[in-house]
């Protein structure tokens, strides 16, 4: 017989699916390792699909060269902007009562993107039967209507992927600061809205100084 007060394995990528309070309560004590580190490079390398998609890349670039400097810049990307966050999330959860440390902060970014490695997967499936279509915002009349109907699911499938994994950081984010889910969302907000703000005025800069360069 089984012995009653044996404790339950956890098994962080699997579990947090559907328990990510105990995932971040299993990984509160952890420092960061492996695992956080290649599941924001996995962020990273989506993100920059997806920045290619909205870019229309597809049209002056192969489907290997994208998934090329994916490859080379996403993960680098994913990593700095997980710790990025994570800083964000520290100072205004303080602010509100929260007691989480960046170790904690850095897991619940990293594992709350577990349904990100299944749309990255999906890209990655979609590219190999779509080609550089998949890589364009509005694919050109002339895509065969399979293409059409596998990009629309894709993109779907997409959507639904991300609102499970932001779902997931509420949730993580609510549990290791020791916060009401609804403040836990009020730090998710104001984290995103601040980090937004910031990219676009980095944005602004970047083409001022470009308009206008400066001359010794």
């Amino acid at each position: 017989m089984a012995e009653d007060n044996v404790p339950e394995t956890v098994r962080p990528l699997h579990d947090v699916w559907l328990r990510p309070r105990r995932v971040a309560r299993e990984l509160a004590s952890a420092p960061v390792g492996l695992a956080d580190y290649l599941l924001g490079a996995a962020q990273g390398i989506l993100n920059w699909l997806v920045l290619s998609r909205v870019q229309s890349v597809g049209a002056s670039a192969g489907v290997a060269t994208i998934l090329g400097r994916a490859l080379v810049a996403g993960p680098l990307a994913g990593i700095l902007g997980m710790y990025l966050m994570a800083a964000v999330y520290l100072r205004l959860g303080r602010r509100l009562g929260g007691t989480a440390t960046r170790a904690q902060l850095v897991h619940v970014l990293a594992y709350s993107g577990a349904p990100m490695l299944v749309s990255l997967l999906l890209w990655l499936v979609t590219a190999a039967l779509a080609g550089r279509a998949v890589f364009l915002a509005s694919p050109g009349a002339g895509v065969e209507p399979f293409i059409l109907v596998v990009l629309r699911l894709q993109i779907i499938a997409h959507g639904i992927l991300v609102g499970w994994s932001l779902l997931l950081q509420v949730m993580g984010l609510s549990e290791a600061e020791r916060l009401p889910i609804g403040r836990a969302f009020g730090v998710w907000v104001l984290g995103q809205a601040l980090v937004l703000l910031a990219l676009m005025l980095l944005r602004i800069l970047l083409l001022s100084v470009h308009a206008h360069p400066l001359h010794p």
